[in-house]
């Protein structure tokens, strides 16, 4: 074949982009029927014991003996499963008539302060979106009322949650429309959309998202106002007494969007796989984030550094078997000392399988997998997500 025969012209391009379009349409319809929605698994009496802290024997004692105690489904087998919205009321009464009642409403109390925690990298293939997809579901699990905002115009946390960004949200419905700066911009509350997981929102992104760093060095040149930095921390100041914390899955480049999201947060989470090249990508990041905001500062006038309550490194697609990623991740440990998280993201194959369906090791059925392959991958999970709760409990001042 020449290579006259082998190019390709922009019709072709979008007839792939079609072509996969629809296939994937078909594909999501197949996966999520009968209403072409995803919904969320039962959990077991045993998962409920971990999420909510109440021993099984307390747990048999309380389902037995308190009428007002939320009652499980008993399948033929006399196996007890709890939905999500069942293990929050199971939450609700054990706040009400049990010890230490925190731990059963761990979120915010009168006085703590939204939680705002993003996920960065300058570099894709990072785990990002994967990373703060579990983190979110997991800490909507365990008692938190969570928003997430998919900041990426590639949508993949969207995606995640059953929607097809590129058919629901072509023009409208996204983070987009509540930062754009014309007289179409709403308030966030607008574009949040309630999802299959109980106590976790979600504000989409589209391709749309892209629109936001054109017009934001426009508005730049034009002086206008609220800046970038302070739209979205405005935008999340009218909702932020619905919600214990928001998580943020950034784009893979330090473009006006993650400017946005850094300037909004009140924590930040930087995913790093442990390879030299990664780390040395992480480093360029950072680099150019300390100068852009120390340029911002300056033209916002802030008497005061834009600052976070912790800034954290997340070990992602980490292999304890692979002698280089373990070289680098001391490297790394070595450097940044108490700063890189304890516990890494290993890498699964349970997570990319069950990626592939767009559903995280928290909503596949663990019986389609082998056992200690999805335990593995439900522990690592656990792990990270639990020592960033850690963290946001410090912030409220509580460890």
């Amino acid at each position: 074949m020449s290579l006259l025969e082998r190019s390709f012209n922009s019709d072709r391009i979008s007839q792939f982009a079609e072509s996969l379009a629809s296939s994937l349409d078909r594909q999501m319809k197949n996966a999520f029927r009968p209403d072409e929605r995803k919904t969320l698994r039962l959990f077991s009496a045993r998962e409920v014991s971990e999420l909510t802290g109440i021993s099984i024997s307390n747990l048999n004692t309380r389902l037995a003996d308190d009428p007002d105690f939320p009652q499980p489904i008993t399948d033929t087998r006399g196996h007890r499963w709890f939905s999500a919205e069942k293990i929050d009321q199971i939450r609700d009464r054990m706040y009400a008539t049990g010890k230490n009642v925190l731990t059963y409403r761990p979120g915010r109390q009168p006085g703590d302060a939204l939680q705002v925690l993003s996920f960065v990298n300058f570099k894709g293939g990072s785990g990002k979106s994967t990373s703060s997809c579990h983190v979110a579901q997991r800490l909507a699990l365990r008692g938190y009322r969570v928003l997430l905002i998919d900041a990426d115009a590639q949508a993949s946390a969207t995606t995640m949650f059953g929607y097809r960004p590129e058919i629901e949200f072509q023009d409208k419905g996204t983070l987009y429309d509540c930062l754009r700066y014309d007289q179409d911009q709403v308030g966030i509350e607008h574009v949040i959309k309630k999802t299959y997981f109980h106590n976790l929102d979600l504000v989409p992104a589209g391709l749309v998202l892209s629109e936001y760093e054109t017009n934001t060095a426009y508005a730049l040149g034009q002086r206008i106002t609220p800046t970038f930095a302070e739209r979205l921390t405005i935008q999340l100041s009218r909702v932020e007494h619905d919600y214990d914390l928001v998580i943020i899955d950034c784009p893979p480049q330090l473009g006006f969007t993650t400017l946005t999201a850094l300037a909004a947060s009140s924590a930040l989470v930087v995913t790093v796989v442990p390879s030299m090249l990664d780390i040395a990508s992480m480093s360029q990041f950072l680099s150019l984030a300390g100068d852009l905001f120390r340029t911002i500062q300056h033209h916002t006038n802030r008497s005061e550094p834009i600052s976070w309550n912790f800034v954290k490194f997340l070990l992602t697609r980490y292999e304890p078997s692979d002698g280089p990623q373990t070289q680098m991740a001391a490297y790394l440990r070595a450097i940044l000392e108490d700063e890189v998280l304890t516990e890494p993201m290993l890498k699964s194959t349970a997570i990319s399988d069950a990626g592939m369906t767009q559903q995280t090791v928290y909503e596949v059925d663990p019986g389609n997998f082998v056992k200690k392959t999805i335990e593995r991958a439900v522990q690592s999970c656990n792990a990270v997500s639990d020592e960033i709760e850690g963290l946001i409990q410090r912030s409220w001042g509580r460890t």
